[in-house]
């Protein structure tokens, strides 16, 4: 259930905290949160409409990861749970809330600020520990720091990430998502704004994301033919070479062109574009029913996806991923 809800949110990679107002609020937020690319919610134990507004969320059977945060006591655990939330975030590390959760199978990022908390977290199995408060604690220097001597144990930084320092920390290997409130504000909460947060959720997944053109993908049929396509722009352009592979020349002082050495995927050659994280942005487009062909999917050395193609062409041109 761990490893489950861990993918789920590093998916996902923002995790909204809310503080609401009214049971009210609940529904209308998690489908403006839905909308918006962030399918997640850590709905905090601040307010008394935490309880209600998870089982709220619950009971409309919205497709949202929604768990419940600021939790204090085991009793509060147990209300989480019974409302429906299928994770739990404390502030601090609490042994007995973090022992109560491990027993019963929930999924549970207790708060960790130093490597004593750690050594904990580890201590109980732990995969995944909330870094909080991030930014104040030390941020994700600090977070490197701690990363060193636990290996295997991965973090979700909390407070003061905003979209201007996101992807410092998203771009750690070690970083399964983060949280924060800045899409969610209180006075667009508070007036009922669902459209305001909706946008600003989507210009949080855009600036996770990051997704900008790449190059353009030639097919030519053989490598002769492909020198001399390149030797053709260099003249006429100066593009030089700027890397000659066994399967294409790139060409460009960016490498904006990709002459392929054999007549590859799409009809009238390939566009790719570059992103911070395919898996995410892979997560964020099968959810608008785009399709990908796995069997073109290149990994590296730690499974990671460096590279796939869309199933399908777009005016004759095969489209394709790739890691920045």
């Amino acid at each position: 259930m761990f490893e489950s809800m861990n993918e789920q949110i590093s998916k996902i990679g923002i995790v909204p905290v809310i503080k609401l107002g009214s049971p009210d609020q609940a529904v209308p937020l998690a489908k403006a949160l839905i909308e918006g690319g962030i399918p997640a919610a850590e709905v905090t134990f601040r307010s008394d409409a935490a309880a209600a507004g998870i089982k709220a969320i619950t009971d409309a059977g919205l497709d949202i990861a929604v768990g419940a945060g600021t939790v204090l006591t085991i009793e509060q655990v147990d209300a989480a749970v019974a409302s429906g939330a299928k994770f739990i975030v404390s502030p601090g590390l609490d042994p007995e809330i973090v022992e109560y959760c491990v027993n019963k199978g929930i999924p549970v990022y207790p708060g960790c600020a130093n490597a004593s908390d750690v050594a904990i977290a580890v201590k109980y199995g732990l995969p995944v520990v909330k870094f909080f408060p991030a930014e104040q604690a030390g941020g994700i220097n600090y977070i490197k720091a701690l990363a060193g001597p636990y290996g295997n144990l991965k973090f979700m930084p909390t407070g003061g990430v905003n979209a201007g320092n996101l992807n410092n920390y998203l771009a750690f290997e070690k970083i399964v998502a983060c949280g924060g409130s800045w899409m969610v504000p209180n006075d667009l909460l508070a007036a009922g704004d669902y459209a305001g947060i909706t946008a600003l959720c989507k210009k949080a997944v855009a600036a996770m994301l990051d997704i900008q053109f790449a190059h353009m993908g030639i097919n030519t049929p053989d490598a002769d033919s492909a020198k001399a396509t390149a030797e053709a722009f260099d003249a006429l352009f100066n593009t030089g070479i700027a890397k000659d592979g066994n399967s294409s020349i790139f060409a460009g002082k960016g490498s904006e062109m990709e002459i392929m050495k054999k007549n590859y995927l799409g009809a009238k050659g390939h566009i790719g574009f570059k992103t911070n994280s395919i898996e995410r942005a892979m997560f964020q487009m099968e959810r608008k029913g785009i399709k990908f062909n796995m069997e073109t999917a290149s990994y590296d050395a730690k499974g990671n996806i460096k590279a796939i193609y869309l199933q399908d062409e777009i005016a004759g041109f095969a489209v394709h991923l790739v890691r920045r």
